[in-house]
């Protein structure tokens, strides 16, 4: 069996909108350089220029 990480040891980065720390999700794996915003919620808010 392969151990699990810990929460902490999982990379994490800013989210642009709200400023929040946000970490790694199994579901990002293949595209965690392309992921910028912590939830749908804030994808939805960010400015337009950007």
């Amino acid at each position: 069996m392969s151990r699990q990480r810990l929460k902490s040891d999982l990379p994490t980065k800013i989210c642009p909108v709200c400023g929040r720390p946000f970490t790694w999700r199994k579901k990002w794996e293949k595209c965690w350089d392309e992921v910028k915003y912590c939830s749908e919620r804030c994808r939805r808010r960010r400015s337009n220029d950007t």
